[in-house]
């Protein structure tokens, strides 16, 4: 059975029985704190609502569709970004095929839509080791670096720089292609992984990269 179908079903039996008092008569006083239990997934499966996974391919179309505005992009990447907060949300970019669509807006001719990306990015790998790996994999590391140290656009470069800083820590395979992937000048001392110390230094140095301002 599908877990908030079971869900659902408890909840179900337990508030049937809640509103029957001693007297065998309905008790309203209970109704509003009992509708107060229901999740929005049990709320979907009920009216048969898309799930998580169609709300996600939906958003990320919306901001590959040409024919849709920056507003409407913004608005749907925004939404893309608060369902990949959770960690199972995040590993289905990988069965859902929306890493290669998601890192491609690193390279967009908009701004907001490339910080957007990046924040994306560093929301999924955050703490989440199979996302790490699927960056470090994908070869995006060297892309964000690029946008951490060339992006003449202030906010699209903080959200690159917290790309790169979640993606690295804890993270070896992470941090070394970020070391082969850093301009000439920055710290080569900084190899592990688990030295937070070490790559705040990375991310303060990043943080302070000249780059010429926009236009």
């Amino acid at each position: 059975m599908d877990p908030e179908m079971n869900k659902l079903l408890k909840w179900s039996v337990a508030n049937s029985q809640a509103s029957v008092d001693a007297d065998g008569e309905g008790s309203t006083p209970n109704a509003p704190a009992a509708a107060s239990t229901l999740t929005p997934q049990m709320i979907n499966t009920l009216f048969g609502g898309p799930s998580e996974a169609d709300l996600m391919r939906a958003a990320m179309e919306v901001v590959h569709d040409k024919e849709s505005d920056l507003e409407n992009k913004l608005i749907a990447f925004d939404n893309f970004e608060q369902l990949i907060e959770g960690i199972d949300n995040a590993n289905n970019l990988v069965p859902l095929n929306l890493w290669k669509p998601l890192v491609e807006l690193l390279k967009h001719d908009e701004a907001e839509i490339r910080r957007m990306a990046a924040w994306c990015v560093g929301t999924a790998v955050q703490n989440n080791p199979q996302a790490q790996d699927q960056l470090v994999t994908l070869n995006e590391i060297p892309t964000l670096v690029t946008l951490a140290t060339t992006e003449s656009n202030p906010a699209t470069r903080k959200k690159a720089i917290y790309a790169i800083s979640s993606a690295v820590r804890n993270h070896q395979a992470a941090l070394d292609a970020l070391n082969k992937s850093l301009p000439e000048g920055y710290p080569t001392d900084k190899t592990d992984a688990a030295d937070m110390d070490g790559i705040d230094v990375i991310m303060d140095k990043l943080r302070s990269h000249p780059v010429e301002a926009s236009a």
